[in-house]
């Protein structure tokens, strides 16, 4: 077994690094442990605009990344450690947790922590949950990686994942959020995630005899770098591979009330768009709702784009930051 403890804190670095090591190790088992600066990971089969709040994310530069696994979306930041257990297909039996969340069980335990697997693929002490797991298969291989909350801010982690559930219908898997604790409240005085890091690779070196640390060597880091920017830093993927979605949302500006429904399709685009409202319009608002078929429902983006065309024309004396609401 190969144990990679990553030297970055970039979710896009991070989550990319899994991939490469999939498609890059084949018959190799692999431990690897990383560290994200703030970012919410969401599950590939979400809708990520129906799992974060964006205008907390944009406002605390919070990175938003999908990762290859199903599952819920989760927050990340210094006080998380996140661990990822690489091992070929071969008889594993992909619905069981229990094989690569034990040697974290088993660490606790040893520590005098009363922790223990619960349902499917959660790790609880005292009821609350302190790590959620996710798994897939791929490429011969399985990859089953979890979170441990040790001392992560929760009430950022509550502020970034709360959405309002009115603005999105859709059909995607959707995060069910438990009770959540901090294992700092049960570790020794003056445990930090990086020396809880040490402890649990300590403890996989122990019981694993022909386990070796692995770094990244410069070749790889490139390959990797590669992922983030051809995959896990764009748009399409964190936010346009959503499954298809209805938006709305309603805002009251002093020109009067828009109210907006949009239907996007899969890749991100609007394919449908009706205005509502009780604003003067000197144009038809038709012409405004058949600007944006087509369009990302992306705000960067639609900023861009609203800045080029006279909005005075639609909805009387507004302006795009007036107006950009109605998409977020």
């Amino acid at each position: 077994m190969l144990i990679i403890e990553s030297t970055s804190h970039d979710a896009y670095v991070n989550i990319a690094s899994e991939e490469f090591l999939m498609k890059n190790y084949p018959d190799q088992d692999i431990f690897l442990l990383y560290v994200n600066a703030p970012s919410i990971i969401v599950g590939k089969f979400q809708n990520t605009l129906a799992e974060i709040n964006l205008d907390y994310v944009k406002e605390n530069n919070i990175k938003v990344v999908r990762r290859m696994s199903g599952g819920g979306a989760v927050y990340h930041d210094l006080g998380n450690l996140n661990f990822s257990f690489h091992v070929p297909h071969k008889d594993q039996d992909f619905m069981d947790f229990s094989q690569f969340t034990k040697p974290v069980v088993d660490m606790l335990n040893e520590m005098g922590v009363n922790a223990e697997l619960v349902g499917r693929n959660d790790l609880l002490v005292d009821g609350k949950k302190f790590s959620g797991n996710a798994k897939l298969s791929r490429h011969g291989k399985i990859v089953q990686h979890g979170t441990i909350l040790i001392d992560s801010e929760m009430e950022i982690l509550a502020s970034a994942l709360k959405v309002n559930p009115l603005k999105f219908v859709d059909k995607a898997t959707k995060s069910t959020r438990s009770r959540v604790t901090n294992l700092i409240h049960y570790l020794p005085e003056g445990t930090t995630t990086e020396s809880f890091k040490k402890l649990l690779i300590d403890f996989i070196l122990k019981e694993n005899e022909h386990a070796e640390i692995h770094s990244f060597t410069e070749d790889e880091m490139k390959e990797i770098h590669k992922l983030v920017e051809e995959k896990y830093s764009t748009w399409d993927w964190n936010f346009g591979f959503s499954p298809n979605y209805n938006f709305q949302r309603a805002i009251k500006v002093p020109a009067g009330f828009i109210e907006a429904h949009i239907e996007v399709e899969r890749g991100g685009n609007m394919k449908k768009v009706k205005i509502f409202g009780d604003f003067f319009a000197s144009q038809p608002i038709e012409e405004f709702e058949d600007y944006l078929i087509g369009q990302n429902h992306d705000i960067d983006f639609l900023e861009e784009h609203l800045s080029k065309i006279d909005l005075t024309q639609y909805f009387g004396k507004v302006t795009v930051e007036e107006i950009l609401p109605l998409f977020k």
